[in-house]
């Protein structure tokens, strides 16, 4: 952590940027017009390389800076495959869908995803695509403040809730100073931020591993699979795990806040020109991000797989002044703002467009939809404070809705391209099953094995083409204007996909790295921890028949809170007919602390005790971390391979997690006091102790 002049260098530097963003945001106002087409698609008159990098942003934001950091911390080499085989999917979709949606939305007017499923505005399935956009892009947006509160709390100490608020102001802000400009105008300032700021974070930590060369070789004495190309264990095998890599770039045309970008567009050959930016930006952007991964790897390793996704701001706050670490927190902090307005302007436009078209040129009714939108995700971001494990369910539905979208629309994207108009039931029919494909594949846990983009696209083709052969409303041609393939075509259209299979499958069989070899690492290491005590006093005077409330809140996450402990302490003095001592009653009430609690001892007891520390109530969070700090407090070192010791590191660093408010009700009756100079008061002092788990790291252990 920095210290307190560090601390406020670090602010500084994080009002400044965050100013500079904002500014950029708010100037949009003089350029702006008060139409609801100005609102949500710039007038159809954005600059490509704005509108590029906006893309960019508003596609990476929180992905890019916190899961493919994690992505690539657990896969190490492996998480190439993410990022060129997700890159040419993203190719695929601005040549060929992007194409299709921009022509559309100018030929059309459409400034919605959702328009595109149907010839006609409101008509079902447009609605039906809608409320679908607007439920998880809503819930998307809460994520991103929440996300931006997380990043204010980890960095500077904030309270998540005033992350999550100035997140608020600054989305309704940005929506109302410009709509979509501002958001765009933003994005391209915070990305060229971004990029200079990972830059030097990028050559900082490359210095700290000793160069490439030295960060292959830390890399292999972890693990040698983390410099495989190529994962151990895969249930399906590679060939699907790629495709999916490829869908998911894929699907990034599924995404109404990207596609927005698009939109605002003029003709295509600024589509052409925004393609070229995009992908040269991004390109070195993707390539930062993964080195920066691998070198989260090897200088912070005592994060685990728990904490790999917040790699980038600890490496940031643990290897960069200040001045820099506020610029790096100020463009993640942006990124996820503008992704978060970006998704309520998207929102905005589904219930303008599709559910309510009688709304789409009335830019007054479409600035207060706007507002009610953000209040919205940010009332699921707010309750979710108030629920532990409510912020990783909304996560669950982010994944959910990246890839549910992408299923939804990229499918039906693909067969209106290729001339082919589904009827109201055909639509809704692809929408559905690519939906509870996806919900159902992460329900049963094989996300981590193949990405949902393969069932959800999977099914929804599937639905097409069992309507189109056995349903007698649908087409029969599954290709719309293109003719169906001869047996010949087929025939060597399966040779290659079964030739290209092969070659995926048995490359994967030659060199993938061993999965019980993988699973264990190459070699012992010493994982060193330090169990401290935590404490927190408070004095209370007390008269006879008194009551009073000893309370102390745990604002943060007590990361494994081995043991807590509530004592009281006291000294009868001043009696004159007798040495007994007063009674000091006491009742805790954990009933606002959040967190496991294995044991709890919360008894309303009786203690009699002078002048000794009497323990009046306890919490064990989890029993089985006992063996772990055997001897009290102090330093510890416990040796075992790597994967061993980042399980424990996971163990102890989630298990326990407490946060909240541990109360405890004190009460005094005396047994002495009376008229002749009797004690009829008493001082006590009631203390929480906690034993704490504070790892130090994880080394190799020396020969």
């Amino acid at each position: 952590m920095f210290g307190l002049s560090n601390d406020v260098s670090l602010l500084l530097s994080f009002l400044l940027f965050m100013g500079l963003f904002a500014g950029v945001g708010l100037a949009s106002m003089r350029v702006k017009e008060d139409t609801t087409d100005d609102y949500l698609v710039a007038g159809r008159g954005m600059h490509p390389a704005l509108a590029a990098l906006s893309a960019v942003s508003t596609w990476n934001s929180g992905y890019m800076f916190i899961g493919f950091i994690g992505f690539i911390f657990i896969k190490g080499y492996s998480a190439i495959w993410i990022a060129l085989i997700s890159t040419i999917g993203q190719l695929v979709a601005w040549i060929w869908l992007y194409k299709y949606i921009q022509q559309e939305g100018e030929e059309r007017g459409i400034r919605s995803l959702s328009s595109l499923v149907s010839k006609t505005a409101g008509s079902p399935e447009a609605k039906v695509a809608a409320v679908l956009s607007v439920i998880f892009l809503s819930i998307y947006a809460a994520a991103q403040l929440t996300a931006g509160g997380v990043a204010l709390q980890t960095m500077l100490g904030w309270s998540e809730i005033i992350g999550i608020l100035i997140g608020f102001v600054l989305v309704v802000a940005y929506c109302y100073a410009g709509g979509i400009r501002a958001s765009i105008w933003t994005d391209a300032a915070q990305s060229c931020v971004m990029i200079v700021g990972s830059t030097i974070l990028c050559v900082v930590a490359l210095k700290g591993t000793g160069g490439l060369s030295g960060l292959h070789n830390e890399l292999n004495a972890i693990d040698p699979a983390m410099v495989n190309v190529f994962p151990s264990g895969l249930m399906f095998g590679a060939t699907l795990w790629i495709a999916a890599f490829f869908l998911g770039g894929l699907g990034v045309a599924g995404q109404p806040q990207v596609v927005s970008r698009v939109m605002t567009l003029k003709d295509d050959n600024d589509r052409k020109q925004a393609m070229v930016w995009f992908f040269v930006w991004q390109t070195p952007f993707i390539i930062l991000m993964f080195l920066i991964g691998l070198a989260c790897r090897v200088l912070l390793p005592e994060l685990g797989a728990e904490g790999a996704e917040s790699g980038l701001p600890q490496l940031a706050m643990t290897e960069l002044s200040p001045f820099l670490g506020g610029l790096i927190l100020a463009s993640i902090f942006a990124a996820t703002m503008s992704t978060a307005d970006s998704q309520v302007l998207a929102c905005t436009a589904a219930i303008t467009d599709d559910v309510r078209p009688e709304w789409s040129q009335d830019h007054k009714t479409t600035k207060r939809v706007t507002l009610i939108v953000a209040m919205f995700a940010t009332l699921i971001s707010l309750v979710g404070q108030g629920f532990p494990g409510f912020g990783d369910s909304v996560f669950a539905l982010v994944v959910l809705a990246v890839y549910g979208l992408g299923g939804i629309f990229v499918p039906l994207i693909l067969i209106r391209m290729a001339g082919y108009e589904p009827d109201t039931m055909h639509s809704i029919s692809m929408m559905i099953a690519a939906m509870s494909a996806v919900v159902i594949w992460s329900l049963l846990g094989y996300g981590d094995e193949v990405f949902p983009s393969v069932p959800g696209m999977g099914a929804a083709f599937a639905v097409h083409f069992s309507f189109c052969w056995l349903r007698n409303d649908s087409v029969s041609n599954p290709f719309g204007r293109y003719a169906v393939p001869t047996q010949k075509t087929m025939a060597i259209a399966a040779g290659i996909l079964f030739a290209s299979f092969a070659v995926v499958e048995g490359s994967y069989q030659t060199f993938a790295p061993d999965s019980d070899g993988a699973s264990s690492g190459n070699g012992d290491y010493v994982l060193s921890y330090t169990v401290s005590e935590w404490t927190e006093s408070q004095t209370l005077s007390l008269a006879d028949g008194e009551t009073q409330t000893f309370s102390v809140t745990i604002d943060e996450m007590m990361t494994a809170v081995l043991l807590a402990e509530l004592t009281v302490t006291y000294s009868d003095t001043g009696e004159t007919v007798t040495s007994a001592c007063d009674d000091v009653i006491t009742s805790p009430d954990y009933s606002s602390l959040a967190g496991p609690m294995s044991e709890s001892d919360d008894a309303t007891r009786t203690t009699t005790g002078c002048d000794t520390t009497t323990v009046v109530g306890s919490i064990r969070p989890n029993t089985d971390l006992t063996q772990y700090a055997g001897n009290g407090t102090g330093d510890y070192e416990l040796n075992g391979t790597e994967s061993e010791l980042i399980e424990v590191l996971e163990f102890l660093g989630t298990s326990p997690e407490m946060v909240g408010t541990v109360n405890m009700d004190v009460s005094l009756e005396v047994n002495n006091g009376n008229l002749f100079g009797g004690d009829n008061s008493e001082n006590v002092v009631v203390t929480l102790r906690m034993l704490v788990f504070q790892p130090s790291g994880m080394t190799p252990a020396t020969t």
